[in-house]
């Protein structure tokens, strides 16, 4: 998604140039090559310290290569990349948002580098488990789970329910094990006066609680049907009515408040920080921050009970533009975030590693983390996120999931809400 991104709309996008020597990329009669670098991570997360690392080895595996930073901002890039990747100030190589309307809509306009060769050559396709890969390849209408591969994640991403263990402890409450369990839980603080689930209605939060109470209810031909256009999907089917009626029902309940239809994911999560609320759902993307600034509890977390499908997937992808022209050096940085090091190092600050090894991490917390994400890859569970079929449907979900906070429109009008835009698009690109 744009994690969703996610709290991506608040992460800053980082530009590197890196000056090689050799010859073909330079100006004015220079000898010297210029890999322009992107990436929208912040400098103490966990990819940001990985890919700071892999930059390093990247300079001394490329002898004269200097690093330039240029900021910019992730809407801009979301908003221009059809337009910057077909221009002259096009970047080597960057970091892009994955989805049949991000990634696949470049590589089916033509704007990406079909690597296919290159990942089978470098084998990084062995690294990769079928559901993660399946970001990463598109076929020619820009769909993704097709045959080519025009990006490669080197970081994995899972939603799973954070929860703040003093606050949990105070009321008696053990970690739910099943559904029952957990809605009982949720029932113990409200009567208690306390609101179970930071949420944010505004962004993206919201819509994936919505998402994962479908997703409960699914299977992974459902997620294909939903995501990959492999059949037709009915927003009134079991999955979905229950997801809306379920939604809508814990609002009534009490257990998202009422007032969060215009919260932004940024304040759920500091909300959650700040011991406010006892549980959230969300991205393993918070992890490695919640480590560093929560202080004052102990938390831990828990994957969302009795489901088969959670949302998650790869990270956002690698990709190379098509006029890249130092597309060799691209593929060289790639590599070195593959590598085993690079992978433990992003673990072992909170981040998700495609190729990492528990054994190898020091933090139990972290090695969990790792687990957890793998116990999910094995078993197929990874449901991707529900903005990804359509163009600007992140909105459609946020303008949906706000009226069923505030009580505004019923289940069923916000699920045909959901449904025409996604019709719509289904015959823009002739399915």
């Amino acid at each position: 998604m744009f994690k969703a991104t996610k709290a991506l709309a608040a992460l800053a996008v980082g530009a590197l140039a890196l000056s090689a020597c050799g010859g073909g990329g330079g100006g004015g009669g220079s000898s010297s090559k210029e890999l322009k670098l992107w990436h929208y991570e912040t400098q103490d997360s966990a990819m940001g310290i990985a890919w700071n690392q892999a930059i390093k080895e990247f300079e001394a595996a490329h002898p004269g290569v200097k690093v330039k930073f240029e900021e910019k901002g992730f809407e801009q890039i979301q908003k221009t990349a059809p337009m910057v990747l077909n221009s002259k100030d096009a970047p080597d190589i960057l970091e892009y948002n994955k989805g049949n309307a991000t990634a696949g809509l470049l590589s089916k306009q033509g704007l990406l580098t079909d690597m296919t060769a290159e990942v089978t050559k470098r084998g990084w396709d062995k690294l990769l488990p079928p559901s993660v890969a399946e970001t990463a390849k598109y076929d020619a209408k820009g769909v993704m789970g097709g045959d080519k591969w025009y990006g490669v994640p080197n970081y994995a991403e899972y939603l799973q329910v954070y929860y703040n263990k003093a606050m949990f402890d105070k009321y008696g409450i053990k970690v739910p094990t099943n559904f029952a369990e957990f809605t009982k839980a949720m029932d113990t603080f409200v009567s208690k006066g306390v609101t179970p689930l930071s949420n944010a209605g505004a962004e993206y939060p919201a819509q994936q609680y919505l998402y994962q109470l479908a997703l409960s209810k699914a299977d992974r031909p459902w997620v294909d049907r939903f995501e990959r256009y492999t059949g037709k999907v009915d927003f009134h089917d079991q999955a979905w009515t229950y997801a809306a009626n379920t939604f809508s029902d814990w609002v009534k309940k009490g257990y998202i408040a009422k007032n969060s239809s215009g919260v932004k994911a940024e304040d759920a999560g500091t909300s959650f920080m700040s011991g406010k609320f006892p549980m959230f759902f969300s991205g393993s993307w918070w992890y490695g921050r919640f480590e560093k600034e929560i202080k004052n509890f102990q938390w831990d977390t828990f994957l969302w009970p009795d489901t088969k499908m959670t949302l998650g997937s790869s990270g956002n992808l690698w990709v190379v533009p098509k006029g890249s022209k130092n597309k060799d050096l691209a593929y060289d940085f790639i590599n070195i975030t593959m590598q085993k090091e690079i992978q433990n190092l992003l673990a072992d600050n909170g981040g998700v590693p495609v190729a990492g090894d528990p054994s190898g991490v020091k933090d139990p917390k972290n090695k969990k983390l790792i687990e957890n994400y793998q116990t999910l890859a094995n078993n197929d569970a990874l449901g991707f996120y529900p903005d990804w079929p359509a163009p600007a449907y992140y909105d459609v979900l946020v303008a949906g999931t706000q009226k069923l906070i505030t009580g505004s429109a019923s289940p069923s009008s916000v699920l045909d809400g959901f449904a025409k835009p996604y019709n719509e698009n289904l015959s823009n690109i002739g399915h």
